[in-house]
Formats: structure tokens, C-alpha cells, sequence
């Protein structure tokens, strides 16, 4: 576990904005001890779910992304931090593990062009580095019986999540997306557009739904090895929904669900999906914050819902007032999808 940058009871207490007459999440999530060994303190707690910070860019890097992914753990964990404990929602219900340490790794890139071949085949060869890390992680939490809350990165490590699930399990798992794109692009080496297809090849993957795919942004090859595999990976389109009103929101939730529900799977969400959210690929049009939170709820709610992860946020591409809104927006779908897996039902 020497790649875990664990947090502390003391680093939780410097992001929490004590006020007398209120409880903070911040003041009621637990963290581990430095003495304790991870796996069997997760085993061992009560706490349901595990909150996992993925600190990195790189997978957006080598897919000629735009830097800024790496940000978004410490802007999320500084809201968490400052949600209200109340009987809607509980922080006591949370273990803040920490984030992946990945300063060695950040550091090497810094310097790396995507454009010179060379320099785009390290950038994959860190990316499968740090597959390695998340599924290790991810497969540790599962094993222990708990859910991962992961937060930030590309969505490469959408690839990890999966394999760590699937080797708990021991079994592969299904998964949800909610995104503009599929990432289910060609095996050129490991990036933030081809996780789904890494680990639908390495046999991780056993059903993947695409809720929402851009028309404008989908590729004809996409499109036509989609068309292919129709038994085990289909999709909806945001344009189908929004735009041409052919397709009803609920409806197709529904749709998705049953497509993959009788198997443990993962729920995906890729902030590039709302409009005007700061990310490598950021949208003018898209889904609304309403419709991704009530996304997170009804694919929560199920028992077979296995992890959550939110990614491609980031903030650093925001100006400097409103950088924490990414974090604040991060807040809203980690509880909502924590009321829905303890079946809160208070008005």
C-alpha cells in the first residue's frame, strides 16, 4: 500500500470550516490510522463506503487532452468536507482513504509532447502504471466488502475500476456511462478514451451501456464496432433525448438498467457531459446537473451497483473564484448516490 497517500484525522480538520451549532462531514468521516494495515481496518469498520482520490492527468495527456484532471481530488475533498451531517445524509458513513500517490509520475510528464510519438508511448506506459495501482486498490476495497467513492483522473481509470472490481468478485462485472463519448476507441496503447475497451478485451468487461453519446463527437469507426457487439455494449445518444425527443430520460435509465442489472457493475460519470463544467473535453451543451444527479440515484439504488466514479473534472482550467465549483458539484453526487445505496427515503 506505499502508493496511498493516506489521509489524516489532522488533514480532515484543516479543510473543515468548524461553526458552532453544526456537524461536518468533515468532522465525522473516519480515516486510518498510519498504524493500521489498510485491509484489515476496511474489513473491520463499519463504514460502508471508501472514499479514493485518483490525482492525475496523464491518461487525458496521452489522448490529446487538456491538462487539469489532476485537480479535482482537492477541491472535491475540501467540499465534502464542509457537507452538513444531518439524517439525510451521514458522514460517519465514509472511510477517506486517501489518493494514489502519483507525484513520481506527474513529475516525468511535465516535459512529454503527445504529438512526438516517442514521447505519447511513455505517456501510455505511465497510464498502464498506474492501471496496475487502481485495480490493486479498487480490487482491496471490494475485497474488504465496502464501495468505492473514486474521485478525479481521466476516465482511464475507468479501466482500473473494473479490473479491481472483477478480480474481487472474481467474476467481470457490467458497467454504466454516463458520457458525451464512448471510450471505447481502438487498443493504441492505454489513455483516457479507451479504458472500456481495454477491459472489455481483457475479459473485465462483461456489459457496457453508454448513456448519452454526442452524434458530433462519435466516430464512424465507434459507431460501426458498437454495432458489432450489440449483445454486450449498446448506447443511447443525448441527441436522441434532447434534441430530437425520440427518446424519453427515464425511459432509457430504465433500459439501461436492465441491460446490465443482473450482474455487479460499475457507475461511470464524466463531468464532460454537463454543460460549462470545467474538463479536458468541456461542453456548451450536454445533460443538466438535475439529470445526473437523478442519473446517480436510480443506478444506486440498485444492489448490484458496485462502485461510483466521478472524472475529467478540473478545476485549475476555471478561474481562480470559481474553481471550488467543481468540488462543490463532486459533493452532490457522492451523497447523492450514497442516500441512494442506504435507501433514504426522508422528504
Amino acid at each position: 500500500m506505499e502508493k496511498i497517500i493516506r489521509f489524516t484525522a489532522s488533514d480532515l480538520s484543516k479543510i473543515t470550516n468548524h461553526r458552532s451549532g453544526e456537524v461536518k462531514f468533515g468532522e465525522k468521516m473516519v480515516t486510518i490510522p498510519k498504524e493500521q494495515d489498510v485491509a484489515k481496518f476496511l474489513k473491520e469498520c463499519e463504514q460502508q463506503f471508501v472514499l479514493f482520490g485518483i490525482p492525475e492527468d496523464i491518461g487525458v495527456r496521452a489522448n490529446y487532452g487538456r491538462p487539469g484532471a489532476s485537480t479535482a481530488w482537492e477541491s472535491a475533498i475540501k467540499s465534502i468536507a464542509n457537507i452538513q451531517h444531518n439524517r439525510f445524509c451521514k458522514g460517519s458513513q465514509i472511510v477517506v482513504l486517501g489518493a494514489l500517490d502519483v507525484a513520481e509520475e506527474m513529475e516525468l510528464v511535465q516535459n512529454l509532447n503527445f504529438n512526438v510519438t516517442a514521447d505519447r508511448k511513455k505517456l501510455s506506459e505511465l497510464v498502464v502504471k498506474i492501471d496496475k495501482e487502481v485495480a490493486h486498490i479498487i480490487s482491496l476495497i471490494v475485497t474488504a466488502g465496502k464501495i468505492p467513492l473514486v474521485i478525479g483522473g481521466g476516465h482511464n481509470n475507468a479501466y482500473g475500476n473494473i479490473k479491481g472490481t472483477a478480480l474481487a468478485k472474481g467474476k467481470p462485472i457490467n458497467a454504466v456511462n454516463f458520457d458525451a463519448h464512448s471510450d471505447f476507441r481502438i487498443l493504441e496503447g492505454r489513455h483516457s478514451g479507451n479504458g472500456f475497451s481495454y477491459a472489455f478485451e481483457e475479459g473485465f468487461l462483461k456489459k457496457y451501456f453508454i448513456f448519452g453519446l454526442h452524434h458530433c463527437y462519435t466516430s464512424k469507426s465507434v459507431l460501426d464496432k458498437l454495432k458489432t457487439l450489440k449483445d454486450r455494449v449498446l448506447y443511447n445518444t443525448y441527441d436522441s433525448m434532447k434534441i430530437k425527443m425520440t427518446k424519453n430520460f427515464n425511459s432509457e435509465m430504465q433500459f439501461a438498467l436492465d441491460f446490465i442489472k443482473n450482474d455487479s457493475y460499475g457507475v461511470e460519470i464524466d463531468l464532460d457531459s454537463i454543460p460549462n463544467i470545467p474538463c479536458s473535453a468541456m461542453t456548451l451543451s450536454g445533460f443538466s446537473v438535475e439529470e445526473v444527479r437523478q442519473f446517480i440515484y436510480f443506478f444506486g439504488k440498485h444492489q448490484n451497483a458496485a462502485y461510483l466514479h466521478i472524472c475529467e473534472g478540473a478545476p485549475s482550467l476555471d478561474n481562480e473564484k470559481n474553481n471550488h465549483l467543481v468540488g462543490k458539484l463532486i459533493g452532490y453526487l457522492v451523497t447523492d448516490f450514497i442516500k441512494a445505496k442506504t435507501l433514504v427515503e426522508l422528504s
